[in-house]
């Protein structure tokens, strides 16, 4: 796969966002946009180098490392700035600046760390069908062609469901734990920004002992075991006591565990599923399955709020999309799946 350009396409529209002030939220949309369309593009990508760095028994492994490395280095830039945010005063910066600091230098940290793979990974050969470059939509005919292929693999597409249904479970809880803090649990921002950290952190350890779970019991047990955990997270936080930090910390730590371990190991559990040479062309339909459908979780999260007025009954609506996701996980063949895609069926998986 080649797209050196992306990791530069969104460092740059990131780190540009340090200009935002005043009434410019025009600009402000316009570069989380081209910033958002770039870390997809980006995703795809690295996520479809798994397969040509790794050997089959290794994917778990550099998979779950690959997660808690990225968090190890979330972690501390988001310490960082959290500093500067705590203490602009201290550094002598208002809140606004303090503020276009921390968006720059999460554009600056994407940019840097991108010039690792742009030096170090090398492309494959693309054998073109003409001369000169790609015309204009060929994007769109080469997606659906994707789509019409992945047609020859369903069990492939099995999987996919799958991953949608409980991903988009994982996406909703991310984005509206903060949400349930605030509005049902009455718990300062202070509170919130340091259970996002503690999420961070432990995502590390989650991913790599999620890893070494997969190396023992295979990815598809370990996937359906955090599926468990997830639905029991969420069992625990509905009866969570309002204005107690410590135990909403408590929960903050469940969701780091088995985050971490989660998105790791779908990962390298898919890279099984592809056929060889299609990694991403396959891995961009990944992609499309995590983005495409992420609002399905927000709304019902949303509707359910409406509808009974409790945040505490929207939080607990989630657990259909784990439970969901377990039981259609669970009837995935995956030797015979990773057989039909053409791939050396692991030891364990």
């Amino acid at each position: 796969p080649s797209g050196g350009g992306a990791p530069t396409g969104g460092g740059a529209p990131t780190t540009a966002m340090f200009l935002l002030g005043g009434d410019r939220y025009l600009l402000g949309g316009f570069l989380l946009i081209v910033a958002n369309a770039a870390m997809s593009v980006s995703m795809v990508l690295y996520n479809s180098y798994l397969p040509q760095i790794a050997e089959p028994h290794e994917r778990d492994t550099v998979s779950s490392r690959g997660w808690a490395f990225g968090y190890t280095a979330g972690a501390f830039v988001l310490i960082l700035n959290l500093v500067l945010f705590q203490s602009h005063e201290s550094f002598g910066v208002s809140k606004d600046a303090a503020v276009r600091i921390c968006l720059a230098s999460a554009g600056l940290w994407w940019g840097a760390f991108a010039i690792i793979p742009l030096r170090r990974l090398r492309d494959r050969a693309v054998v073109r069908s003409g001369a000169g470059h790609p015309a204009a939509g060929s994007g769109w005919k080469q997606l659906v062609a994707t789509l019409k292929d992945m047609r020859r693999h369903p069990l492939t597409l099995s999987f996919l469901l799958a991953y949608l249904v409980y991903n988009d479970g994982i996406q909703t809880v991310i984005s509206q734990a903060s949400v349930y803090g605030k509005q049902e649990l009455e718990l300062e921002d202070s509170t919130l920004i340091t259970a996002v950290l503690l999420v961070q952190i432990l995502a590390v350890a989650g991913a790599m002992a999620m890893g070494r779970l997969a190396v023992s019991y295979g990815a598809k047990k370990t996937i359906l075991g955090s599926l468990v955990a997830w639905t029991v997270t969420l069992a625990a936080g509905y009866f969570l006591p309002a204005g107690a930090p410590v135990w909403f910390f408590a929960l903050a730590s469940m969701i780091g565990l088995v985050l971490g371990g989660s998105q790791a190991l779908s990962r390298s559990l898919f890279s099984h599923l592809v056929p060889a040479g299609k990694e991403a062309e396959y891995f961009s339909a990944y992609e499309m399955s995590d983005r495409g459908v992420s609002w399905i979780g927000p709304l019902v999260f949303g509707i359910t709020y409406q509808v009974t007025g409790s945040y505490r009954d929207a939080i607990i609506s989630l657990v259909v999309f784990f439970a969901l996701g377990f039981v259609l996980l669970a009837r995935v063949p995956v030797r015979r799946a990773i057989e039909a895609a053409g791939n050396p069926v692991p030891e364990r998986i």
